[in-house]
């Protein structure tokens, strides 16, 4: 959280976070935190070789992000929605064989919670992120509208961000925001999906 707060103040276009952590520090990062939103004028994100098993919806507001780069991140299996809404990102480099659905592999998809339209006495500030995906969770990933105060429905969906297919997480507020999500990537599952056994068109597959 000090590299980030160094970061934001200094206005830097690169952020190399990892780098200037020990090994057994990077090796205990598995997420990246919320106020990573305050990097607006990072362009490249470097998370080379990390041991992150997520990142946070936040990433959606480094506004200013082109080039991303986990590569050989090889425990951060899937990506929040909210990545689509940089469009400046144009260059990405992910060990795409350990993603989701990925058309070569196609590892399973995990199984998504059912959608619920009241979602009241969810604490929403301290999720269980192997439930959720994610320890904390406010905007909708499609419309950005608060999700507690109208309902949770979550999808996977595979699109293409910047150079890779990615598998995105939605966390939207109704079924009307999944209705709006583009058809998914070339190749792989053409519509938003629950997860688990998932019915594959094989000339999309094989």
């Amino acid at each position: 959280m000090e590299l980030i707060d160094e970061a934001a103040a200094d206005g830097r276009e690169e952020f190399r976070p990892l780098t200037e952590l020990s090994p057994e520090e990077r090796r205990q990062i598995i997420t990246l935190p919320a106020s990573i939103a305050r990097l607006t004028a990072v362009k490249h994100l470097v998370l080379y070789g990390s041991n992150l098993v997520r990142i946070p919806p936040e990433i959606g507001a480094m506004t200013s992000l082109e080039e991303f780069t986990p590569y050989t991140s090889y425990r951060l299996h899937w990506f929040p929605y909210e990545i689509t809404r940089r469009r400046k990102l144009t260059r990405s480099t992910v060990s795409t064989r350990v993603l989701f659905g990925n058309y070569k592999l196609r590892p399973p998809f995990p199984q998504l919670q059912p959608s619920a339209d009241s979602v009241g006495d969810f604490d929403w500030g301290n999720l269980d992120p192997r439930r959720w995906g994610a320890t904390a969770m406010h905007g909708c990933s499609v419309c950005d509208r608060p999700i507690e105060q109208s309902g949770l429905h979550q999808v996977w969906i595979s699109l293409r961000v910047a150079t890779d297919v990615l598998p995105l997480l939605v966390s939207a507020c109704s079924s009307a925001c999944v209705a709006t999500l583009p058809g998914g990537a070339r190749d792989y599952i053409p519509t938003p999906h629950k997860g688990g056994r998932v019915d594959r068109p094989t000339s999309d597959w094989d």
